[in-house]
């Protein structure tokens, strides 16, 4: 059986393996900064683990205080690092309370009480892991099995670290003079290279998640406007069936080839931008914008009768001839037209409804542009008026 000295260097060295396979993983992806910090905490814990080693032959009272402290900031490292992955921007709700702990351990083990020190830490470090594992059981929009997995191996080695910190307590050590070397240390020091290794491989597989994620984000996402594309609306809708409480307003930025050759293609990006912004401000619930291509745009709506459907997409008409875009020749003011169609009772397919809107869209330019035309149940085009803009 392994000596309590073995333990501490195999979790050393696999510590160390971890931490320099996702160091290697970071420098070809610099943009996973959360393997980076991973990376970092883990770096730190073997510092710790190789210093505790050291600790066992020599109980300096310096090298104690070194040692506690590299525990708790290890793992406050990967407790960030957990929290910039699953979006939480409180880094203070860890880092004060965390740093608070690190101060109280170091002013009783300088008095000489490094049993007290030892539980101090135990608990900072319990806590944190605890905290790991409440976060990625509370929030998590990915895979679910992995996020389990996760939260069940940070709980696992927090109470490894719970019993250290018990057993230090139950038997009132509150001088030790030396490492403390009992069997909740050494249940630790297995439960810990098992977990710790367990969860290098699920941040490999997290990091191999959120690159998929980033990747199919990206290849659904207009990089101009930052509205999804039209890839991303035959994905969302392509098998969906439209019903009477649903339609699609496609809209078509009037003479935008004249404002690209007067005023430029700059000033022309700039204009569609500012019809995203006018679109991003009407979403909500029920409503999913995208850009088509070019000058022509495109919303889905769901959940709202006909009349409010045409009302909404004539409103964001209005909202878009009220905008004023500065250019080197002067404000320029631009109009939009556009066209609505609508699902049916018996549901109609994306193709459907996109034809009608778009047949409706063309209806309102040969009718004279900057309005915004919805289609009769019985195939004739609902003539609007011109859109009027204060």
């Amino acid at each position: 059986m392994l000596d309590f000295s073995s333990l501490l260097l195999a979790a050393a060295l696999s510590g160390a393996c971890l931490s320099v396979t996702m160091f290697a993983i970071w420098f070809t992806a610099p943009r996973a900064r959360f393997v980076l910090m991973v990376a970092c905490g883990i770096l730190v814990l073997v510092a710790h683990v190789v210093l505790f080693w050291r600790y066992t032959k020599d109980a300096d009272p310096w090298l104690c205080q070194i040692v506690l402290a590299l525990l708790s900031l290890g793992f406050l490292v990967i407790c960030l690092s957990a929290m910039q992955y699953l979006g939480f921007r409180h880094y203070r709700r860890a880092i004060l309370p965390t740093f608070a702990a690190m101060a109280a351990c170091a002013a009783v083990t300088y008095l000489g009480f490094d049993g007290i020190g030892f539980q101090i830490t135990y608990a900072a470090v319990t806590a944190l892991l605890a905290a790991i594992g409440t976060m990625f059981w509370m929030k998590g929009d990915h895979d679910r099995r992995i996020l389990l997995v996760v939260s069940f191996l940070s709980g696992a080695c927090g109470v490894s670290f719970a019993l250290c910190g018990l057993e230090l307590l139950v038997h009132g050590q509150w001088v030790l003079g030396a490492a403390p070397d009992n069997w909740a240390e050494r249940l630790n020091s297995v439960v810990a290279v098992a977990c710790m290794t367990g969860l290098g491989a699920l941040t490999l597989s997290l990091h191999h998640l959120q690159a998929q994620i980033e990747l199919k984000a990206e290849t659904m996402t207009d990089p101009l406007t930052g509205l999804m594309n039209r890839r991303a609306l035959n994905q969302l809708y392509g098998d969906r069936s439209f019903g009477p409480f649903m339609a699609v307003a496609m809209f078509d930025l009037d003479h935008f080839k004249t404002t690209n050759d007067v005023f430029g293609h700059p000033v022309g990006d700039r204009v569609l931008c500012r019809f995203a912004a006018v679109i991003k401000k009407y979403s909500r619930s029920g409503i999913d914008a995208f850009r088509l291509g070019g000058e022509e745009f495109a919303i889905v709506i769901s959940r709202m009768t006909p009349e409010k459907a045409h009302d909404m997409a004539s409103r964001i008409g209005v909202a878009f001839g009220t905008e004023i875009v500065p250019t080197h020749r002067g404000p320029l003011r631009s109009s939009v037209s556009g066209g609505v169609g609508f699902g049916a009772a018996e549901g109609r397919s994306l193709d459907e409804v996109l034809a009608e809107a778009d047949a409706a869209l063309y209806e309102a330019k040969r009718a004279g542009r900057n309005r915004v035309i919805a289609q009769r149940k019985e195939g004739q085009p609902d003539a609007g008026p011109a859109l009027k803009t204060a």
